[in-house]
Formats: structure tokens, sequence, C-alpha cells
């Protein structure tokens, strides 16, 4: 059973404050699977820059008309189509849809162990670091433990990005526990080399604190085309597979299909999602925060535009969007995230050395690690390399799936990244 829509959107609004001009961001629009395909349309509420410091609690009318289903050949139940008038304060938006139970959002059966869901996702991840993981654990087979083994490994590892602050640290511990425990073969080294790194990532490892309050205000960041919308909709499914209630904030008013884009995401997760086409982004912060708390969500994420650290003016309006959210809850933004590139390498520091100093991120999620040669980039941030702050990874991303994005754990990645 499918959805369909018909709407009239408003004109862009126009505030006082609409002075910068947006980056457009790459991401293509996430294409709905079968299994949630029939999910039904999440309510779109219009979010205004004049809105007084409302909790957004008033009802939305609805008028509900009853029309005769189309004979089936089969003899299906079909729900009666709701045609819906929402007020708003420039026009009048029509969302007409055709209502289906909602699907479920699990790839996997309610019966299959989470042990093969975990077992699933390393290899997986292993794949997805397969280039790295060859280029520095392919240099242990057959070789002989010597001066010449320690200058290939450095060099294996500064070309997977790892960076020569983390390569010295890492290459000094191995060498100790080599003198210390007289490693001869390639393959206890290569066994030293895995504990030693998932000790050097281990500072980056941390539990997202969901639950900590309620509702859990997430601010999303990062460059263009970083998979921000993308991460937003799987951790909304990940958040309610925790059984969290989850709101989601179209703050990216600039790019072209971005709103189309995040209302895509929340049917597929069946959530409600505050949007305005156009207009200031801290407006519709603003409003998704008090709509959360009148919802009484759980979660409320906010998506921003996509912008490079250089264009400072778009710097500066993040910086708006997160005082705005102050105003709404004094304690909000609780979590800052920036989302990174896992391709981008030594640049991924620049970004999060930018991006820490304008809003103080609290963690980070990695997407796009499937396929890389440059995994070692976390390791440069453990090491604090550039003077960037060693910033919490949270989740990591190592494919497209609705499960592809799991929380980052140092030993797994270790393991992956030089191999078992």
């Amino acid at each position: 059973m499918f959805s369909f829509f018909k709407k009239k959107q408003p004109a862009p609004a126009k505030t006082s404050e609409q002075g910068a001009v947006g980056s457009s961001e790459q991401e293509a629009a996430p294409a709905l699977d079968d299994s949630v395909a029939g999910a039904p349309q999440p309510q779109a509420e219009q979010a205004t820059p004049e809105k007084a410091q409302s909790a957004g609690a008033d009802a939305v009318p609805a008028e509900t008309a009853s029309l005769a289903p189309a004979p089936a050949p089969v003899p299906e139940a079909r729900p009666e189509p709701v045609s819906q008038h929402i007020p708003t304060a420039k026009a009048e938006v029509e969302v007409e849809t055709e209502l289906a139970a909602p699907a479920s959002v699990s790839t996997l059966p309610e019966d299959e162990p989470v042990v093969a869901e975990k077992s699933s996702w390393l290899a997986r991840l292993k794949k997805g670091l397969s280039r790295t993981g060859q280029s520095i654990g392919g240099l242990f087979v057959g070789v002989k433990v010597d001066e010449a083994l320690f200058e290939d490994l450095e060099t294996a590892l500064i070309m997977a990005d790892a960076g020569v602050e983390a390569t010295e640290q890492l290459l000094a511990a191995l060498r100790v526990r080599v003198r210390k425990e007289r490693l001869g073969d390639g393959a206890q080294v290569k066994a030293a080399l895995r504990d030693i790194l998932a000790e050097h990532l281990a500072p980056l490892e941390k539990q997202f604190p969901l639950g900590r309050v309620s509702p859990l205000v997430i601010m999303i960041a990062g460059v263009n085309g970083a998979g921000k919308t993308t991460s937003i909709g799987k951790l909304a499914n990940t958040f309610q597979a925790q059984g969290a209630k989850v709101l989601l904030a179209a703050g990216d008013t600039f790019r072209a299909a971005a709103r189309e884009q995040l209302m895509e995401w929340g049917a597929r997760n069946n959530v409600t999602v505050i949007a305005q086409e156009g207009g200031d982004p801290a407006a519709v912060a603003f409003d998704a925060v008090n709509a959360g708390r009148a919802r009484e969500a759980n979660v409320v994420m906010v998506d921003t535009a996509g912008r490079l650290p250089t264009q400072l003016h778009l710097m500066e309006e993040l910086k708006k969007i997160k005082r705005v959210i102050g105003k709404a809850d004094a304690a909000a933004p609780h979590e800052i995230l920036l989302v990174i590139d896992g391709n981008t390498g030594q640049n991924a520091i620049a970004q999060i050395r930018a991006f820490d100093a304008a809003i103080t991120l609290t963690g980070l999620v990695v997407t796009k690690l499937d396929g890389t040669a440059k995994g070692g980039t976390l390791a440069a941030v453990a090491a604090g390399s550039q003077g960037v702050r060693p910033v919490p990874v949270y989740w990591i991303g190592v494919g497209e799936g609705l499960n592809d994005l799991q929380p980052f754990v140092a030993k797994e990645f270790a393991a992956a990244l030089i191999g078992d």
C-alpha cells in the first residue's frame, strides 16, 4: 500500500536574520525500500520565525472525509483516506494521505539472535576497512621482526592517514612491547600492534547518553555531503528501537530538497518533522525544541545545512542556531555532533578543530568508512594531532543500510584495521 502527497507550499518566509546564503549539500535523498514503503507519512508542521514562546501544544485541526475504497481482487482491509487541513500563519497546506499499518523498520526477523546481527556488523566493518587492513596487516606475513618491519609499518600507518604523531606513539609502544616480551614472530607483533591500537583508540569510545534528559536536544553539523541527513534518519531508527520518542527539525532551509529528504526519513521512521520551506533555520530549531517538550518527546534532532569551516558567515549562523536553541531550553543543545566523511583523511582533523572552536562538539559520527584506505584517521584524532581535541566517536558507518551505523568500539575497530 502506498502513500501519496498533494501539497501547496507557502512562499519562502523572509526574516531580517536570513542574511547568509547557505551552501548546497550533495546528499542524495534516500530510496525507500520495500520494508518501509507503506509507512505513513509524518505530519509536517510549519515553523515561523514570528512564533512567540509557545510550547506548540495546540492540537492541529483535522477534517476527515470518508472515501469509498476501490474494489480489490483480494479481501484486504483498506483504511479510509484522511484529508487534513493544517492552518499556518501565511497559507494553508493541504495534506492528503492514505493511512496504512506502519511497517517494521527492522531488517532482521524477530527471532534472529542478536549475536548473528553483531557478527554481520563486524564482518561489514572488516570488509569496509579491508583496504586499510591489507596495507597494514599484510606486512606481518612471513616477515622478520627487525628495523625494516618498523619502517614499513611507519609508512603504512602514515599512508592510512594515522598522522605523524599517532604513528610515532603507536610504534614507540610497539617497540617497548617487542623488547619486553621478546616477540620474534610476525603474528605476535601483529597481535601486539592490534592491542596497542585498541588502547590508543579507547579514549574515543563513549556510550551515547540517551535518556539523560528529556527531551535530549541533539544538534547535527558538518560539511557538505558528509551524510548528516542520512545519519539523522538512521539514528532516529536506532533511538526508536531503544524505546525513545523522536522528533526531527529540518534546519537545513537552504539546500534544494533537504526538507523533502528529511520528510522521507520521517516517513520511514514514522516520526514528526518540524519544517519550514525557506526562512530562518534558528526559528525552526526553536519551534522544534518547544514542540518536543510539549509532545513529551525523548529526543529532538536538529538538522543543519552543510558548510565549510572557511565560510565564516555560515559558521556564525551555526553559532546563532545554538544560541537560539538555548533560549528554548537553557541546557540545550545537550549534544552537538559533527558528521565527518571517513574518506576525507587528514582533512577531517581540520574540520573537527574548526567546528569544535565554533560550537564546542560533544561527539562525532564517522560515515562512509566502507572501502576507504584512510581508516587511520581516528588514530590521529585520539593522538590530538594538529592540536585537535580527542572528541568522542559515538557512531561509525560502513554502508547505506538502515543498520549500517553502529556504536564505535575501539577493540572492534582496531581488529578490523589491523586484522584478526
